[in-house]
């Protein structure tokens, strides 16, 4: 199962996997592209190894490393939780 995790302000959409028995973690980014209709990239953590990457120009890649970087611990706690929704108290489930 895939979980939402991040909208960038370029339209990239970044989603985790849950966490394997081997500790790791895919995440999966797409941003839709008129031309090539998506451009996307896979990350798997904890070892940052990238691989699918197509259609992100070198800056646009290296704008979604600094962002993976810097949010891999909060990927890795959620992905043991069921996603940022399960972690948090930001959609209560007994509101009224």
């Amino acid at each position: 199962m895939m979980y939402p995790f991040l909208t960038l302000d370029d339209q990239t959409e970044i989603v985790h996997s849950e966490m394997k028995e081997d500790g790791s973690v895919k995440v999966y980014m797409e941003k839709p592209d008129l031309k090539d209709c998506f451009h996307y990239a896979t990350c798997y953590l904890p070892t940052y190894n990238w691989t699918d990457i197509f259609g992100f120009t070198d800056k646009e890649l290296e704008r979604l490393k600094e962002v993976i970087e810097s949010t891999a611990h909060l990927i890795l706690q959620y992905s043991k939780e069921g996603g940022f929704e399960n972690t948090s108290n930001f959609f209560p489930t007994d509101a009224k």
